[in-house]
C-alpha cells in the first residue's frame, strides 16, 4: 500500500517538475511581451478630444528612484518571497486553497507581484478560469523575459492609488509633494495602504481607514524583517502632510469613463487583452460640456444630503448614443455605478408601457375609469388595496389623459387587470427591457426593478417614434496600427406604432400642464412656468426610489434618486425635478422647440381634461388632444367600469 502511494506521489512530482519546465519552456520561445503598449486605453469625447490615457503617459518612475521603503512596504504586504519564487509562490496558492475550503470563501489571495503585473497590464478583471490560465501563461512570458526589478519597477507604476492617480510617482506627488525617492517611511507605508481598496482607504477622504491599513502593513514589514517594531511605531505616530485635499480631486468623467469600460468587456470580437493591438483608441459620445454640467447638477442639488444617491443619463433618442451619465454623487466616496449596475424598482415611470399598451388595444386619450378608493379582489380571496399618492381621488369617471397627469394609481391599476399585465410586458420587452417583470396588478405601479441605461432605452422608443435604438456610449474602437476593430451599429427597428406613440408624447405633456388643475395637481406641475422646450415628462416614486424621465425628439434624460439599502426615502420629488430641468434645458438654450410631425391618420379635438369630453375652442380649460381617426369621442364616454361589471 505504502509502495502505490509513493508511486502516485512520485508520478505527481514528476508530472508537475514536467508542466513547470514546459511552462517556463513557452515562456523562453514566446516571442517577447512589449509592456511599454499593453493595456494602454484612450479614450475620446464626440469631438475626439482625449479625456482618458491608460497609465503609461503618466509620470514613470524608475526604481532607483523610489524609496527604499516603498519596496519594502509592497514586498511585504503583496509577495514576501517576490525576490525567490519564478512568478508563482506554490506553498502560498495551497494555504490559501485550504484556508478558502475551511472559510467556504473566495477571500484569501494568493497572486504575487509578477501575476498582479500582468492583470494590471493585458487583461480584464474577470474571475473566470479561462483567465486565470491566460494569466499564467503571461506571467511565465513577463518572469521569463524581464528581471526582478524590472517586474517591481513596472507594477510599481500602474498600481491605482486612487484619486486618479496611478504609478507611484503621481502618487508621492499628488500626496506628499515630493519626489517617490524623498518618501520616508510613514508616507511610504500609508501610500501602500491605499491600492488594496483605493476609495475605501483614501486618506484624504478616509483617514481612519488608511491608518488602520498602514498599522497592518508597517506589523508586516517588522515581522518579515525589513524594520524594527520601534520603527514601525515611531512612523504610524509621525504626523503627516498630506498636500492633496478634498476640493483638489478630480473625479471629472469618472463614473462615464468606468461605464465605457464596462462595456468595451461587452462587445464580441475585441480581445480581453490589447498586448497585440498596441493600445486601443476608443471613440465615446461623451459631450463634456453636458457630463461637467450633469456632475455638478447631482452635486449641487443632493451633494449635503446624507447617503442619497443618484445616477442619471443623458442619451439622443434617434440613435441611442449616451453623451453623459453620472452613477453617484461622489465618484471619491463611492466607485459603485449605478447608471450601468443597479436595478431599482421604477415607479409610475412603468405606466407608459401600460398606457401605450392600452392605447394599442382600444382605449384613446378621453377614455374613463372611475378614480376612487379600490379594493380588488383576487384570486384566493387576495384583497389588493389601491391607494393614490395624499390619498387624492376624484371620486367620479376621469379621462386617460388626468390620470396620466396625476399619475392616478387607481386607473393604472384598473386599466392593467382589463387589459391584463401581459399586455404591458410585452410593450416593455418590445422596446428593449429585459428585466424581470412580475404578471401582478401592480405592475403598472413599478415594484418591478429595471436598470436606469435599459429605461432610458425603452423610453427612447417613445421619443423616436417608435423606434426602438440600442444605447451605448462606445461609437467606434481603432487600435494603434490604425485598423477599425468596431463601429456600432446605430440601429433603428420600428418596435412601436409611430401613430400611437405621438398620442402618448402628447399625453405625457399633461403633466405640467396647468388645465389639468382640479381636485389634484400634475405632477410635474412646478415645469410649467421654467420650461421653454416642449418634453414628455414622467415622473415615479415608490417607497424607495424616485425617477423624473423627460424628452423630446432631440434629446432624452432620466434621473433615479435613492438610498443604496433601499432605506425609505424622504420627500425628494424636488429634488429629482431640479436635477432633471437643471441637466436638461441647458442643453437646448440655443435651439428652437421641436415637437414631433403629426401623422397623417390622426384628428385633434379640444377635450375637457379631466373628462375627455370634446369642448369648443372657447371652453376655459381644454386641452388639445390626438384620436385616431374614428376613435375620436362622440355623446357620452362609456365608463369602463361599467363595461367591465
Amino acid at each position: 500500500m505504502l509502495k502505490k502511494l509513493f508511486k502516485v506521489i512520485l508520478v505527481i512530482i514528476i508530472l508537475f517538475i514536467c508542466l513547470i519546465f514546459a511552462l517556463f519552456l513557452y515562456g523562453k520561445l514566446s516571442p517577447k511581451l512589449t509592456i511599454s503598449n499593453a493595456n494602454n486605453i484612450t479614450l475620446y469625447d464626440n469631438k475626439d478630444n482625449a479625456f482618458f490615457t491608460g497609465s503609461h503617459d503618466k509620470k514613470y518612475t524608475s526604481l532607483s528612484d523610489t524609496s527604499k521603503y516603498i519596496k519594502d512596504a509592497t514586498i511585504s504586504t503583496e509577495d514576501k518571497n517576490f525576490y525567490k519564487h519564478h512568478g508563482f509562490d506554490v506553498a502560498r496558492m495551497v494555504k490559501a486553497s485550504f484556508s478558502n475550503i475551511k472559510n467556504k470563501s473566495l477571500n484569501e489571495g494568493a497572486s504575487t507581484i509578477s501575476q498582479q503585473y500582468v492583470k494590471n497590464l493585458f487583461l480584464d478583471f474577470d474571475k473566470t478560469f479561462k483567465r486565470k490560465i491566460i494569466e499564467a501563461l503571461y506571467t511565465v512570458r513577463v518572469e521569463s523575459r524581464y528581471s526582478k526589478d524590472e517586474i517591481l519597477e513596472g507594477y510599481l507604476n500602474t498600481i491605482n492609488y486612487g484619486n486618479g492617480m496611478y504609478g507611484i510617482g503621481n502618487a508621492s506627488l499628488f500626496y506628499f509633494g515630493k519626489d517617490a525617492k524623498m518618501l520616508d517611511l510613514a508616507e511610504s507605508s500609508l501610500l501602500v495602504s491605499i491600492p488594496k481598496a483605493p476609495s475605501y482607504y483614501n486618506p484624504i477622504v478616509h483617514l481612519k481607514n488608511a491608518k488602520r491599513r498602514q498599522r497592518v502593513i508597517l506589523n508586516l514589514m517588522v515581522r518579515n524583517g525589513y524594520i524594527t517594531k520601534e520603527e514601525g511605531d515611531r512612523a504610524y505616530n509621525e504626523k503627516l502632510d498630506i498636500k492633496g485635499r478634498k476640493d483638489s480631486i478630480s473625479n471629472k468623467y469618472m463614473y462615464y469613463q468606468n461605464a465605457t469600460l464596462e462595456e468595451l468587456k461587452n462587445i464580441p470580437n475585441i480581445s480581453k487583452n490589447y498586448s497585440d493591438t498596441k493600445g486601443l483608441k476608443i471613440y465615446t459620445n461623451l459631450d463634456s460640456n453636458a457630463e461637467e454640467n450633469l456632475e455638478k447638477t447631482i452635486k449641487d442639488e443632493i451633494g449635503n444630503v446624507k447617503d442619497l444617491e443618484g445616477a442619471a443619463v443623458i442619451m439622443k433618442p434617434d440613435t441611442g448614443k449616451i453623451i453623459a451619465l453620472v452613477g453617484g454623487k461622489d465618484y471619491n466616496k463611492s466607485t459603485y455605478n449605478r447608471a450601468v449596475k443597479s436595478k431599482r424598482q421604477v415607479g409610475s415611470t412603468m405606466k407608459a408601457y401600460l398606457y401605450y399598451a392600452a392605447l394599442e388595444n382600444g382605449f384613446t386619450t378621453s377614455s374613463q375609469f372611475i378614480s376612487s378608493e379600490t379594493s380588488f379582489n383576487l384570486e384566493n380571496n387576495n384583497v389588493y388595496n389601491v391607494h393614490n399618492y395624499n390619498n387624492k381621488y376624484a371620486n367620479k369617471p376621469i379621462s386617460m389623459a388626468a390620470a396620466v397627469s396625476y399619475s392616478d394609481n387607481v386607473y393604472a391599476v384598473k386599466t392593467n387587470l382589463f387589459l391584463g399585465p401581459e399586455q404591458t410586458i410585452n410593450v416593455a420587452k418590445r422596446v428593449g427591457i429585459d428585466a424581470k417583470l412580475d404578471a401582478v396588478p401592480s405592475l403598472p405601479l413599478g415594484t418591478s426593478e429595471i436598470n436606469i441605461i435599459d429605461m432610458a432605452g425603452g423610453y427612447a422608443a417613445f421619443a423616436n417614434m417608435g423606434k426602438r435604438v440600442e444605447p451605448h456610449i462606445i461609437e467606434k474602437i481603432v487600435d494603434g496600427k490604425g485598423n477599425t476593430l468596431y463601429e456600432s451599429p446605430n440601429s433603428r427597428e420600428q418596435a412601436l406604432n409611430s401613430s400611437i406613440t405621438y398620442i402618448l408624447n402628447n399625453m405625457l405633456t399633461s403633466t405640467y400642464d396647468p388645465n389639468f388643475i382640479d381636485y389634484n395637481y400634475p405632477t410635474a406641475i412646478g415645469l410649467n412656468s421654467k420650461l421653454k422646450h416642449k418634453y414628455a415628462v414622467k415622473s415615479g416614486t415608490t417607497d424607495t426610489d424616485e425617477w423624473y424621465i423627460g424628452y423630446n425628439k432631440n434629446l432624452l434624460s432620466i434621473v433615479w434618486l435613492g438610498y443604496d439599502d433601499n432605506r425609505k426615502i424622504p420627500n425628494i420629488a424636488l429634488h429629482a425635478q431640479n436635477i432633471w430641468y437643471n441637466m436638461t434645458e441647458p442643453l437646448e438654450e440655443n435651439m428652437n422647440d421641436v415637437w414631433y410631425k403629426k401623422p397623417s391618420n390622426l384628428n385633434a379635438f379640444f377635450v375637457d381634461p379631466i373628462s375627455g369630453n370634446i369642448v369648443t375652442d372657447n371652453a376655459e380649460k381644454k386641452k388639445l388632444m390626438y384620436f385616431i381617426k374614428g376613435t375620436e369621442p362622440v355623446g357620452t364616454i362609456k365608463v369602463f367600469d361599467e363595461i367591465a361589471n
